[in-house]
């Protein structure tokens, strides 16, 4: 091999790691710090009506307190979905919300708002997507816009998005992110149990053993 092509060899193969890294983390982020005390199903883990998705009655339930302004729940979101499309029947997704970013309690109350109109799931989707134009901008606005272009009526929701039992909901996440020792985000709980080593990896085999476990 010449000296001209094992350069050009090692700085693909350098670009393709470089590109593989900034999947999961923009810029230099370090993974956020996990819980590392399992937590029993019936405490602050789970509420009934916390956003959720896949059968109510799963064997298997991922809780994933999330920022919709974090870089890294973005980077997860793809991940936790296709997990999620390998086993539609084993596997339950339910979402908190923690608010680390300026801009983040905006993009809670829209998601909220689009919940109460029945349009949750693709306002995140598009919330998810847009999140490069709009991350720590206060007002949140090109999640405004990628919201209206997912079916989010807008004017409705700035009429929503204050409303008592939206507030309530930031306020019981907050306390129950701290009571179960949440210090970053995305952070997950499957079953109760942490995931200690952050990854989608140690994601996957985790939920895969609780699968096990289940049958």
């Amino acid at each position: 091999m010449s000296r001209r092509i094992a350069v050009i060899v090692i700085s693909l193969l350098a670009i393709a790691g470089f590109l593989a890294a900034a999947f999961f983390y923009k810029g230099n982020q370090a993974p956020p710090p996990q819980a590392t005390e399992p937590v029993k199903a019936s405490s602050a883990l789970v509420r009934f009506n916390a956003p959720s998705f896949g059968p109510a009655k799963a064997p298997v339930t991922i809780v994933e307190f999330f920022d919709p302004s974090c870089e890294s729940c973005r980077a997860f979101y793809p991940i936790v979905k296709q997990m999620m499309a390998k086993h539609p029947e084993d596997v339950r997704l339910v979402l908190r919300y923690v608010r680390l970013h300026v801009g983040s309690e905006e993009a809670i109350r829209l998601l909220e708002a689009a919940r109460k109109q029945g349009v949750y799931a693709p306002v995140l989707e598009a919330v998810l997507e847009s999140q490069p134009q709009w991350h720590d901008d206060a007002t949140a606005a090109a999640a405004w816009q990628a919201a209206a272009g997912a079916g989010l009526d807008v004017d409705k929701a700035r009429e929503q998005m204050n409303s008592p039992d939206i507030t309530a909901t930031i306020q019981r996440d907050t306390e129950d992110a701290k009571s179960v020792g949440v210090k970053g985000t995305p952070t997950f709980f499957v079953n109760g149990k942490p995931l200690t080593s952050f990854g989608a990896q140690p994601l996957y085999d985790l939920i895969r053993s609780e699968i096990e476990l289940s049958r």
